[in-house]
């Protein structure tokens, strides 16, 4: 994945988060920060990603299952997109 699909595929992700977020959190969404440690999303909200990688992204989660530590910040749900294209 080159730099303007990543740039994409973040703005992407980033737009998600805001959506489905807790609607207590305060939490800014940093690129590294743990998405459920923070408690920006609570563990619930894991399906409501795994859903829209498999429609945005193309992602198949049917043969390996969901490694949460694969969705754990939006710097691995980056690698993880990347990973599926190479």
């Amino acid at each position: 994945m080159n730099q303007t699909e990543r740039t994409e595929a973040r703005a992407a992700i980033i737009g998600l988060l805001e959506a489905i977020r807790r609607p207590d959190s305060t939490s800014t969404i940093s690129d590294d920060d743990g998405l459920v440690d923070s408690g920006l999303i609570d563990s619930l909200a894991m399906l409501e990603i795994v859903a829209f990688l498999e429609s945005e992204f193309g992602l198949s989660f049917r043969d390996t299952g969901v490694d949460p530590a694969r969705l754990a910040s939006v710097n691995s749900i980056l690698d993880l997109i990347a990973d599926s294209r190479s």
